[in-house]
């Protein structure tokens, strides 16, 4: 196995499989309902709704990255955007659409050069290798924050 597949592995270990660390995201997901998803039970801190978008956008974003774009930070509206419909209709498709950008993720990382993983992230300082890495850290530590909010229900 290459370097470019374990980086797959881990990605899919993290997002809906068997993480080392413990529950991956879809497994914390699994049993979250509308009213779960859209509460406020840390006052003041991310609802696991808000979570669920936050992952999607960045996953989205190294999605584009490694199709060429130039790596920015997300403007406040993408990277934490406002959830105006609370219906269980929306919640679905939200849990919908990370599916979706997780499968798109994959594919991309597929297909991206092994060779290029050293280079550095156009409008980085980092490397895709370490991009990568650093999405997977950025999913497991927000399924921790999700486990503490499921917990405080």
């Amino acid at each position: 196995m290459g370097e470019k597949e374990r980086i797959v592995d881990q990605l899919q270990r993290a997002f809906d499989g068997r993480a080392w660390h413990g529950p991956s995201v879809m497994a914390l997901l699994s049993d979250v309902d509308v009213d779960q998803a859209a509460a406020r039970p840390l006052k003041e801190r991310h609802t696991i709704w808000e979570l669920v978008l936050h992952i999607n956008d960045w996953r989205d974003k190294v999605r584009r990255v490694l199709g060429g774009e130039k790596m920015e930070s997300l403007p406040k509206e993408e990277g934490w955007p406002t959830i105006d419909d609370t219906s269980d209709e929306a919640w679905a498709k939200a849990v919908e659409e990370l599916k979706r950008v997780h499968d798109e993720l994959l594919e991309a990382v597929s297909s991206f050069s092994e060779s290029r993983l050293d280079e550095t992230v156009p409008g980085a300082s980092y490397s895709f290798y370490n991009m990568l890495h650093g999405l997977v850290q950025h999913d497991l530590y927000h399924a921790g924050q999700i486990a503490i909010m499921k917990r405080k229900e």
